[in-house]
């Protein structure tokens, strides 16, 4: 497919930082300047969302930043009135760039009677005149299936790959990469192979949602640095737990590599005062200043994977590239020396 006019970036409120450092990127890359569209998205006084947007986009390549994170809602309205004032406006095609996919996990029924909202969610934005999706570790791979229209689904375990050779150099033969629960095996399997790593699962039983009443562990942890590999951090409840189930299992430490920090309720707290060295999310969700602050976190950049996979997509050439560690070494430009 041949390249159209050149990639324009236009963000909603939901991480504007991130949409900043993405079009920064793309700067270095382009070697001119890729700045956001003018426009605002703002709120009247009864909490209707307006957008305006104040530059020519007739014919343009559009590319809209903006995660579906808290306040989901929110957000969620804001990328569908965007989409709708873009293609009011004669935009060439949109692409919606979403870090974080919020209700994912509503991906299947149940129980009688509930929603499947990850795919009432899909229908909005196809309906709303959204091309493409790019997004970061969707919660469940089927949600792909949920759109008519191609999904791009980039991987947070090429990044942690990196961070994980970097952090832990000359004790790699020591880690074990644990999931939390015996459906995150396949993504912390992903790692594990990636790093050459041992695997182990935390079984965890559930009475009700939210609440964990049993767990043990299957495979070997003793005298191991223990990584625990998941999508999604939400009130953290469950990562406490499997930290110290896992320390009290003869562990010698417990770091944990998560993909989208939501970081709700008393996550934070949990996170600052447990036994577990280091929390590691990535930028898709704006981190608040709670975040920002917490010794224990730390948070890795996303911009520059986005912003090769927009240019990848505005060229038409592959995205699947970006799965690879080796082609994320240049990208990420030294943070992470070999």
């Amino acid at each position: 497919m041949a390249a159209m006019n050149e990639p324009k970036l236009i963000s909603g409120n939901a991480n504007r930082s991130l949409a900043s450092s993405i079009a920064r990127r793309m700067s270095m890359h382009r070697g001119m300047t890729v700045g956001l569209v003018d426009a605002r998205v703002e709120r009247f006084n009864d909490q209707e969302i307006f957008v305006e947007v104040y530059e020519n986009v007739r014919g343009e390549d559009m590319f809209i930043i903006q995660p579906t994170s808290n306040p989901a809602n929110d957000n969620l309205m804001e990328l569908l009135i965007i989409t709708d004032a873009l293609r009011r406006s004669s935009a060439g095609r949109i692409t919606a760039v979403i870090p974080y996919f919020g209700y994912a996990r509503q991906d299947r029924r149940t129980k009688a009677r509930t929603p499947i909202s990850a795919k009432l969610v899909a229908n909005l934005l196809t309906e709303a005149g959204i091309e493409r999706i790019l997004t970061l570790d969707l919660h469940a791979a089927q949600i792909q299936g949920f759109f008519d229209i191609p999904v791009d689904n980039l991987y947070a375990a090429p990044v942690f790959a990196l961070d994980v050779e970097h952090n832990f150099r000359g004790r790699m033969n020591e880690i074990t990469v644990v999931s939390p629960d015996v459906g995150g095996v396949g993504r912390a399997r992903e790692l594990a192979q990636r790093i050459g790593a041992n695997l182990a699962i935390v079984d965890k039983r559930r009475t009700k949602p939210g609440e964990v009443a049993e767990m043990t562990i299957i495979g070997e942890v003793e005298d191991q640095i223990c990584l625990i590999i998941d999508d999604i951090c939400d009130t953290a409840g469950t990562l406490v737990k499997a930290a110290d189930l896992l320390l009290n299992n003869g562990a010698k430490e417990v770091h944990a590599y998560i993909s989208h920090g939501v970081l709700s309720g008393p996550a934070v707290e949990r996170i600052t005062s447990s036994a577990m060295k280091n929390l590691v999310i990535t930028d898709s969700i704006e981190p608040t200043a709670a975040v920002k602050a917490a010794h224990n976190i730390r948070i890795v950049p996303t911009a520059p994977m986005f912003a090769q996979a927009i240019l990848n997509i505005w060229n038409g050439t592959s995205v699947s590239s970006l799965f690879d560690t080796n082609t994320l070494v240049p990208i990420y430009e030294g943070m992470y020396p070999r």
